[in-house]
């Protein structure tokens, strides 16, 4: 099945993988935001509020890992293009709810392409560091929720999840 017929850019009329060739595409302002979580027990929540992680500032340091891995995206998933970010946020809040941190990530630039895969993987790679920093306190803690919240430029216009808020 070609990409054509099957709404996959990635996918060439032979059905094989492919960068998308973006040359011809306008240049427009292009905003990405994403979300995640991290479901733990409220004594860990408690761990990580009151900055008794055994490995330091879990929020700070996940806040840096994400932005990092913003950055880094093309060499970690094949097919995107390297971009050049012009800005990029991670906030990361308690949730209650959960108990847990809750993960939101916005990826910015002009240029070409989109930064969904961006604010993505910003959400999901803090989202990691979250688990890596506290699971000495709680193995069981759950990363999920992981999701485009909504996008805009582009020749495909605006987007925006229909459970946002």
């Amino acid at each position: 099945m070609s990409g054509a017929k099957s709404g996959l850019t990635h996918i060439d009329a032979s059905g094989e993988a492919h960068m998308v060739d973006v040359s011809d595409k306008a240049e427009t302002v292009r905003i990405a935001t994403a979300e995640g979580h991290v479901k733990m027990a409220p004594e860990t929540l408690a761990l990580i509020r009151q900055g008794n992680a055994k490995k330091g500032d879990v929020i700070g340091t996940a806040r840096l890992a994400g932005i990092m891995a913003a950055k880094r995206t093309a060499d970690l998933i094949p097919l995107c293009h390297p971009l050049m970010l012009t800005k990029v946020t991670v906030e990361i809040e308690e949730d209650a709810a959960l108990p847990g941190l809750r993960v939101t990530a916005t990826a910015k630039l002009t240029g070409k392409t989109g930064v969904e895969m961006e604010a993505l993987t910003a959400v999901s790679v803090a989202c990691l560091t979250i688990y890596d920093m506290a699971k000495a306190a709680d193995k069981a803690m759950e990363i999920g929720g992981v999701r485009l919240l909504e996008k805009s430029g582009g020749k495909s216009g605006d987007f925006r999840h229909p459970e946002a808020k």
